[in-house]
């Protein structure tokens, strides 16, 4: 209705200056003032026409550019394309024109910048990723090595103590065969005494006897005999008296068979303690070596112990810095999605769309300036 109103007066005015009141008064009154002295009231009223005629198809030019950007927006789900449909129906010709320029070349500014931040993301995002792969990798290492360091730790305490223990009954056997060793020594050193004494005792009276009776042996009479009358004379004493022969050789039988076994009882004895004499120093030289080689392996897994909590120490130390790392680096990670991955839309799918707003509004430039009739007249 406004374009058709505008119109009409165009038309009218046309009409007014093309009247002899206006172009004539024009021409004799203010031949500078109105137009020039070389142009006519029919080249005047010419460029009206044309001026009319261009705001009629600057009007159209619009109208198809608006209609060609509404399509696109639907098309490409554009809200801002919409926006500038809307726009280029309300502002004037020129203004849309302007705009339109002004837009592409925020557009491609717009697409510029996020090529540049879409390159910082994908190095960011690949340099983050690698970080924290390897710091995962890291952190589930160290964790594995700490398990292992522990569990060596506590093994190696384990035998250490069961080699103390093992040591301090070593200690313990040898004092007990010790203290058994000096008291059987004791009693056997005694049996050999009283043996060897026994010994000497049944030998001086084995000879005592053998003394006697060898001279009793060799006797021919009796001096009671002679002395004594011969009614008093014993039945007895009719021969001479030798003494008891007969028992006399029982009863050194019986002190050399005593002799005899006092004597195998200290060969006995003493073999017997020479035996045990010598398994008690194998028994104390088996000791002193199994003891050293238990204190030399006890040594050195306390020498292995010490390492083992210094590398646990430390490796915990590292996984702590490494998990601080690797917590860091996740929390970069958040800070980088939501202007890199969680955008709604991937950058390829924005790339395309702002490219479509680029390439609607070029196509809406290019109606616009071909259909700029007053600008091609000039």
């Amino acid at each position: 209705m406004l374009r058709k109103e505008e119109l009409e007066a165009i038309q009218k005015a046309i009409e007014i200056v093309s009247s002899g009141d206006v172009s004539g008064a024009a021409e004799k009154h203010l031949p500078g003032a109105l137009i020039q002295a070389t142009v006519s009231p029919a080249t005047v009223f010419a460029q009206l026409e044309i001026a009319g005629s261009a705001l009629i198809a600057g009007a159209s030019a619009q109208l198809r550019a608006a209609t060609l950007l509404r399509q696109r927006a639907e098309k490409a789900q554009s809200g801002f394309l919409l926006s500038i449909a809307a726009r280029m129906t309300e502002d004037p010709f020129a203004k849309v024109k302007q705009m339109i320029k002004d837009l592409l070349v925020r557009l491609m500014a717009e697409a510029e910048q996020e090529a540049d931040h879409k390159g910082w993301c994908d190095e960011e995002l690949a340099t983050n990723k690698q970080s924290r792969e390897d710091l995962t990798a890291s952190v589930e290492t160290l964790t594995a090595s700490i398990d292992e360091l522990t569990a060596k730790e506590a093994k190696l305490k384990k035998e250490i103590a069961e080699l103390s223990e093992e040591v301090k009954d070593i200690d313990e056997a040898v004092s007990t065969a010790t203290k058994d060793r000096q008291s059987e020594k004791e009693t056997n050193t005694a049996t050999i005494t009283d043996a060897k004494a026994a010994q000497e005792a049944v030998i001086a009276a084995t000879k005592v006897l053998q003394e006697f009776y060898g001279k009793a042996a060799d006797a021919t009479a009796l001096l009671q005999r002679r002395q004594t009358p011969a009614e008093d004379l014993p039945t007895t004493w009719d021969s001479a008296y030798t003494g008891m022969q007969g028992s006399s050789k029982g009863v050194i039988g019986m002190l050399e068979v005593i002799q005899s076994d006092f004597a195998r009882l200290e060969a006995s004895t003493s073999t017997e303690e020479d035996q045990a004499q010598r398994e008690y120093d194998s028994f104390m030289e088996e000791s002193a070596v199994n003891k050293a080689v238990k204190e030399k392996e006890a040594r050195h897994k306390g020498f292995d112990l010490t390492r083992t909590v210094r590398a646990l120490g430390e490796t915990k130390k590292e996984l702590e810095a490494t998990q601080e790392e690797l917590t860091a680096a996740l929390e970069y990670y958040d800070k980088l999605k939501p202007s890199c991955i969680d955008a709604g839309v991937s950058y390829e799918e924005r790339v395309q769309k702002r490219q479509e707003e680029i390439q609607s509004l070029k196509e809406a430039l290019k109606i616009l300036e071909g259909e700029d009739l007053s600008g091609g007249a000039a």
